[in-house]
């Protein structure tokens, strides 16, 4: 199983969200093919009403432990409420930048 499938499984069970996207953004970082090291993770879950965004941020990356201490480097946390993605549109998690870290920053 990949990283973004065990990332899809472990937000799935524990939140039961409305919308999931697991991006894996490896690509554009300085890594080698096939690293599964950046992740970016757009959840909605009616879960996270009333919770703070520190909150929630803390709650998915309890859930995403087991990949951070397994060679998982980065993950971008986009947690909102149903509410909240609809009010932002109900589409895509917003766009990442390009890394400028490591050897792209002296390219």
């Amino acid at each position: 199983m990949t990283r973004k499938a065990r990332i899809e499984q472990a937000l799935s069970d524990a939140l039961i969200p409305m919308h999931l996207e697991v991006t894996d953004e490896s690509y554009m970082h300085n890594v080698p093919e096939g690293a599964e090291s950046h992740f970016k993770v757009l959840v909605v879950s009616d879960s996270f009403a009333d919770e703070k965004r520190i909150g929630r941020h803390r709650r998915v990356n309890a859930l995403l432990k087991p990949e951070l201490d397994g060679g998982m480097h980065a993950l971008s946390i986009h947690a909102w409420t149903p509410d909240e993605w609809f009010e932002k549109g109900g589409g895509q998690a917003p766009e990442s930048p390009q890394c400028m870290g490591g050897a792209k920053a002296d390219a």
